[in-house]
């Protein structure tokens, strides 16, 4: 297994910074995470994006092991100073994506926070718990996936928030937008799955 160095917490809690935040799974990270987190990276002018591997799914089947999960995220951000990795969730007991991003808003209150996805999740994001509460919190950005461009756009999520799009023209200025608020930034796409990668 790589070896483990030690993993950032938590963004400084006086930043006031644009900070993109990405969790998941990540069972195993690949080329397609990296990708979404660029695109938010370079299309929403953030200045840093930071990614929170999550010791379980409740939508999923358990997956691997979280230091070989984390370290693995670690390596394949490794050569970009605007990718951090946080290991928040398993030190907190954190098993909900919207009980970090209240503990984030908290925590650093003046920072300008985006959630990240891609547009894979959004088509069950309506089963998150407490999902529509998460949607008034902090404003989302879908990053397109393969095969998911047309679910994404007709999901029970774009549905109940359609009045909260933001035209994606206008990316670079949508971490200062009030949730909620949301956008669907398409991009070339990479067909990389961790599905695939586990069964491979």
């Amino acid at each position: 297994m790589p070896q483990l160095r030690p993993a950032a917490h938590l963004p400084p809690a006086n930043s006031r910074q644009r900070i993109g935040l990405f969790g998941g799974s990540f069972d195993p990270p690949h080329a397609g995470h990296m990708h979404v987190a660029d695109t938010g990276l370079k299309r929403l002018n953030l200045d840093e994006v930071w990614w929170f591997p999550t010791p379980g799914n409740p939508l999923k089947t358990p997956p691997g092991e979280y230091d070989a999960r984390l370290a693995a995220v670690q390596i394949l951000t490794a050569r970009n100073t605007s990718m951090k990795v946080s290991d928040i969730e398993a030190r907190a007991h954190i098993h909900y994506s919207i009980d970090l991003v209240r503990m984030l808003k908290m925590h650093c209150p003046r920072a300008k926070l985006v959630w990240l996805m891609g547009a894979d999740s959004l088509a069950n994001f309506h089963l998150w718990k407490d999902w529509r509460t998460m949607a008034q919190l902090i404003p989302i950005a879908v990053i397109a996936r393969p095969g998911s461009t047309l679910t994404a756009r007709t999901s029970h999520f774009a549905k109940v928030f359609e009045r909260a799009r933001y035209p994606r023209h206008a990316a670079r200025t949508f971490a200062n937008q009030k949730a909620p608020a949301w956008t669907y930034i398409a991009a070339p796409l990479r067909h990389e799955s961790s599905t695939a990668l586990r069964e491979a």
